[in-house]
């Protein structure tokens, strides 16, 4: 299903942000074309994040620019640029994540871009915004997430800050200006108008925590506390976090204490009646339950809570996830292949619509090699003349 079918994307951006938002433009049946630099490309072809690389480039590299188009592009050479700005006449959207700056110094800002090209849909990615005196720090996933709060969320209280293990800000701000995009074409179909759509990465990692920043704003700036036993989760009650049983781990949400201790046939556990408690003595009761679970198997346990439907769940690795058939299920795997012949197994868009799967079997592309359709289907080749400003 094309959603967005007819809809150009001009990508400028690199590594994940950027890419990441016009992954899934492309999944709704854009047709994205990757500006890379002639040489290297994307850096993310060779910034690796594992010992894993698919014919000598970035595993993430391929998951995240597959179902695009590369057009390889010398932005310092007259000729090369003139080129990009007759294809960027073409375009509904234009996207970048470079800092702020770059795109002016090249010649391809918002207001250059708009005056050759007035209803295009703009948007650019940052660090930290355009303005103030972080705008110029590198835009960088851990950093943002130790500069946001976000470390302090995780692990247990008496530990160090712990980052997440996937990269979230990259990913939040992606998807904050994919919905931005999203809004701003909706509104070019009726008024025919094009907009800037911006996103700092800072911005949208802030966001993510709306929840807990929002507790904070309002209980007198009091910082969050995690929970020196199982921390879960900052502002949540007993006995919310992750506990070690005789074979594995199991996760606990938000429960009935009385009820867990009888269930569990946890004794030490019937003490603490006063709902009052389960925030304020919650590292107690926390030590007393994680005592308890140590003595039996991570199935015997879940056998017990989930035929009384408490909140619970295994805490899976991916060897053992993608073995369940709950996973199986939803088919969240796909294999796209490259131009070269390769297969690479990926995750496909999570969407459904009418049913229907948003997938293609298209893989990431080799550095330019659509360089030659693009330039005939946009005819980039023919009357090189100048483009000309309104």
């Amino acid at each position: 299903m094309r959603l967005l079918e007819d809809i150009l994307v001009i990508d400028f951006s690199q590594f994940l942000s950027g890419p990441s938002a016009a992954l899934r433009l492309a999944d709704m049946g854009a047709q994205v074309i990757k500006i890379e630099r002639p040489g290297t490309g994307d850096i993310c072809r060779q910034l690796y994040v594992s010992d894993v690389r698919i014919e000598g480039e970035s595993t993430i590299f391929h998951a995240i620019n597959r179902n695009k188009q590369s057009y390889a592009a010398d932005l310092k050479d007259e000729d090369d640029l003139e080129k990009v700005k007759r294809l960027l006449t073409k375009a509904d959207v234009v996207m970048h994540n470079f800092r702020p700056g770059v795109m002016e110094r090249i010649g391809l800002d918002y207001e250059t871009v708009k005056s050759i090209n007035p209803s295009v849909i703009y948007a650019e990615v940052s660090g930290y915004g355009t303005e103030g005196p972080w705008k110029d720090l590198p835009g960088q996933d851990l950093l943002l997430q130790a500069a946001s709060g976000l470390a302090w969320l995780s692990n247990n209280n008496d530990e160090n800050p712990t980052p997440m293990g996937v990269a979230v800000v990259d990913i939040m701000a992606g998807t904050h200006i994919a919905q931005g995009i999203l809004a701003a074409l909706y509104k070019k179909g009726i008024t025919g108008e094009g907009a800037l759509v911006q996103v700092s990465m800072f911005e949208s990692i802030l966001d993510f925590q709306f929840e807990v920043l929002t507790c904070y704003y309002n209980d007198g700036n009091e910082l969050p506390v995690r929970s020196a036993v199982n921390s879960g989760h900052a502002y949540l009650a007993a006995p919310y976090g992750i506990y070690k049983t005789k074979d594995n781990y199991i996760a606990l949400a938000m429960t009935n204490i009385v009820l867990l201790a009888e269930l569990l046939h946890c004794e030490p556990l019937k003490q603490f009646t006063n709902s009052n408690d389960w925030f304020d003595k919650r590292d107690e009761i926390k030590g007393v339950l994680a005592a308890h679970l140590v003595t039996e198997t991570a199935g015997h346990w879940l056998g017990i809570l989930e035929k009384a439907d408490i909140w619970c769940a295994p805490v899976m690795d991916y060897d053992t996830l993608t073995k369940e058939e709950g996973y199986r299920i939803l088919n969240m795997e796909i294999t796209v292949k490259t131009s070269n012949g390769l297969s690479v197994r990926t995750t496909r868009c999570p969407l459904r619509v009418d049913d229907q799967l948003l997938v293609s079997s298209k893989g990431a592309p080799v550095l330019g090699e659509d360089n030659e359709e693009i330039d005939k289907q946009f005819g980039l080749t023919n009357e090189m003349q100048p483009v000309i400003k309104n």
